[in-house]
């Protein structure tokens, strides 16, 4: 159940980010609202699979596809650049999850 929560928790962190871009430094109501509601939900759904996950893997796995997937998303909803050294950085980014999911915690 805690790779769920994870999951979950990864979600809403994207989310979070791709809302916090559009509330346009919070002078969008709407957006500035979702922002804080997700950023709350990303946070409550991380706490529950840590509550089973090692802090240090748990919080790495939450972060590093949380980046993974605002930066994808940023190229195909805002348009943003994707270049080799993106590419090349979230290729390091996977490894390093596979990497700490295959630690055994």
């Amino acid at each position: 159940m805690h790779w769920l929560y994870l999951a979950l928790a990864v979600v809403f962190e994207i989310t979070f980010a791709l809302c916090a871009n559009a509330s346009e430094g919070f002078t969008r109501l709407w957006y500035s609202v979702l922002t804080l509601v997700v950023g709350a939900a990303a946070t409550f759904s991380l706490s529950l699979a840590l509550i089973t996950l090692d802090v240090g893997v748990g919080y790495a796995i939450w972060t590093g596809l949380g980046s993974v997937g605002v930066v994808l998303l940023g190229t195909m909803l805002f348009k943003e650049r994707l270049d080799w050294r993106k590419v090349l950085g979230i290729a390091v980014v996977v490894i390093g999850v596979v990497g700490l999911q295959l630690s055994g915690s």
